[in-house]
């Protein structure tokens, strides 16, 4: 909806942005925001700008809502397409429209991971790692063509994405325009706004791959312990 404040009525009228019908149910709507500010809208007329001004969901699709337009994506450049990936947060594209533009250092802060360039053979490790140290729901977005299917290095030494860790959206193009990156931001997002999970974990039989906490030294040494008593039984029954 379209807000226009009274000052700007006539010429709004004018210029068809309200219809001539429609300034009189504009200036009564201004009349009743005046009077509840006031205290001294009561009864039926207080109902009817209760229904006119308050809009009801569930709680998952106001949580979903929320948690689609407040992504922290990962300050991370692989090769060439990270610099159009850097420009996202310009004045330009602006990606602080959509909740984005606050890009981590460290993946236990961010939830988006965008592989902007070639992931190489030794590089593919380090990336599935940074990965499982994000935080979940997480979300991996393959930019450009190289991380999508190898692009103009389709050799020996390179991997595409999808090949050592779940990605949800691809972005063509070599390297692809930010437009590109900003239209495959907006397609995650409405990903997530319909099932902010999306389950990958059993779309890619994944489970068992969570990082799990360091053991600590009790723990190694009770281990330590039992495997040194398995070992000895298994040693007194072959004797």
């Amino acid at each position: 909806m379209e807000v226009i404040r009274h000052g700007k009525a006539d010429a709004a009228l004018a210029s068809g942005a309200l219809a001539p019908g429609d300034k009189e149910a504009f200036r009564a709507r201004q009349l009743r925001a005046r009077d509840l500010l006031r205290g001294e809208l009561e009864g039926d007329d207080l109902e009817q700008h209760v229904r006119d001004s308050i809009v009801t969901t569930t709680l998952d699709k106001a949580a979903h809502w929320a948690q689609g337009n407040s992504i922290f994506p990962l300050t991370f450049g692989l090769a060439c397409c990270s610099i159009e990936m850097i420009s996202l947060v310009g004045s330009r594209m602006d990606m602080s429209r959509f909740g984005s533009e606050a890009m981590r250092a460290t993946p236990r802060q961010a939830d988006m991971i965008i592989l902007a360039g070639r992931v190489s053979m030794k590089m593919a490790p380090v990336v599935r790692r940074i990965y499982d140290q994000m935080l979940e729901p997480k979300y991996a977005i393959a930019m450009g063509a190289c991380s999508s299917s190898m692009g103009v290095f389709n050799n020996y030494a390179i991997v595409p994405a999808d090949k050592f860790m779940p990605v949800d959206v691809h972005i063509p193009g070599c390297p692809p325009r930010p437009e590109a990156v900003v239209y495959g931001i907006l397609k995650l997002r409405k990903m997530i706004q319909d099932d902010p999970t999306m389950a990958w974990r059993d779309r890619y039989r994944a489970h068992g791959t969570e990082e799990t906490k360091p053991w600590s030294l009790d723990e190694l040494e009770e281990r330590a312990g039992k495997a040194a008593e398995l070992e000895a039984r298994e040693q007194d029954a072959r004797a």
